[in-house]
């Protein structure tokens, strides 16, 4: 019997259970000089001890020193209340909040993760994590290699590619991490995956391996609810990734940014399979995030489920699909005004193709909707009953819609 395997994402609240700063794994010495590429060691031969230098750079270490300065750690911070267990029940009942109950709490770490440092503006920079990093937080600090620690503002957040984009002074900033083309990768090439796992105490941490696979369909749980709700395109990887490794730097042999780490499947017999995100897609995202602090996505205004979920006396008593029809979502119902409204779709219509793609479910039409550019013009068949048609819908942002 198969056991059954389990997407998690790779940030625990490892740091309430660690504590210190960072330590400096870096391999640069008190002075600041880089270490050197060669070693001596003493052997015994024969009883005779001889010095030996021996060779210990290599593209992996070149690697990590070129970007391992850009690779910071990222602090969740929440604040801590004196009203204990019974804190959320102000909240369900929306009662006033106890005086100074908020102002007596204290910001503490609830999480850690790693980040990214790939731009900066001015006395600005930018820094790259997984949005379920800062998910949830008061306040963010990003803490250098170096252990100098600085408060991060959050640019923008986008749960469905789980990025988030933070910027901080640019003061303490040495490196900058290269984008590389993960369009380019190879499966086999060396892969590199640097950030904080199991919190700032291991700090900087390096593993590789290589990569395993390209453009890997991972169902991701968004909201916790046991039921997957999107499918991460990501790569696969054998390099170790670590609880704490989320939104830190899966890099190439050069050095380039190819990646940022955000999950792993974890079964008790699995090992070395753990996902990034693709940096073109990364980069593609930070610069939207940048510019309105949100990823703008085209709206359909449906309301849905699966076929699948459908009986089959249904689909064939209250649908009254034909038999052949055995993929696809079924609209509950249709938002008044919305471009599915304008173009004529109706409660109990069963969407079978986007654009031309089939539609299998739920999470395969929600991706499809958000691989759609705004303001441009797809096509959308269903079937009513028996008949399948075919219309045409303007697929306008969800803003456009809602203020119209």
């Amino acid at each position: 019997m198969k056991n059954k395997q389990k997407i998690v994402l790779a940030l625990f609240s490892s740091a309430v259970l660690l504590s210190g700063c960072a330590t400096d794994q870096s391999g640069a010495s008190d002075d600041g000089e880089s270490q050197e590429d060669t070693v001596t060691v003493t052997e015994d031969r024969d009883g005779t001890q001889t010095d030996v230098t021996v060779e210990v750079s290599s593209g992996i270490t070149e690697a990590v020193e070129v970007v391992d300065e850009a690779v910071v750690s990222v602090l969740n911070m929440q604040t801590g209340s004196d009203l204990g267990s019974y804190g959320y029940l102000f909240d369900f009942y929306d009662l006033p909040t106890p005086e100074n109950s908020e102002e007596d709490g204290e910001l503490e770490e609830a999480g850690s993760g790693s980040g990214v440092v790939y731009k900066t503006d001015g006395g600005d920079a930018y820094i790259v994590t997984n949005n379920h990093v800062v998910e949830g937080s008061d306040a963010v600090e990003v803490l250098f290699i170096n252990g100098e620690k600085v408060a991060a503002e959050i640019i923008g957040s986008d749960v469905w590619t789980d990025l988030s984009v933070l910027k901080i002074s640019a003061e303490h900033v040495t490196k900058i991490a290269e984008f590389g083309d993960s369009d380019n990768l190879v499966v086999g090439e060396p892969a590199i995956a640097i950030g904080s796992p199991l919190g700032t105490e291991f700090a900087s941490s390096v593993t590789s391996g290589i990569i395993s696979g390209k453009g890997r369909s991972v169902p991701v749980d968004t909201n916790a609810d046991g039921v997957p709700d999107w499918n991460a395109t990501a790569i696969q990887t054998d390099a170790a990734i670590n609880p704490g490794n989320s939104g830190g730097a899966l890099v190439n042999i050069q050095g380039q940014l190819i990646g940022i780490n955000s999950m792993k499947i974890s079964t008790s017999t699995v090992e070395g399979m753990g996902f990034a995100i693709p940096s073109n897609d990364v980069k593609d995202i930070v610069a939207q995030l940048e510019e309105n602090g949100e990823v703008i996505r085209p709206y359909l205004g449906i309301q849905y489920q699966p076929l699948s979920f459908i009986s089959e006396a249904d689909q064939q008593n209250t649908l009254q699909l034909p038999e052949s029809v055995t993929e696809g979502v079924v609209l509950t119902s249709v938002v008044p005004g919305s471009p599915a409204d304008e173009a004529g779709l109706e409660a109990y219509d069963v969407i079978v193709s986007y654009n031309g793609e089939p539609v299998t479910d739920g999470v395969n039409l929600r991706q499809h909707i958000y691989s759609t550019d705004v303001n441009t013009t797809v096509e959308i068949t269903f079937y009513r009953g028996q008949a399948q048609e075919t219309v045409s819908v303007p697929m306008m942002p969800a803003d456009d819609v809602l203020d119209h």
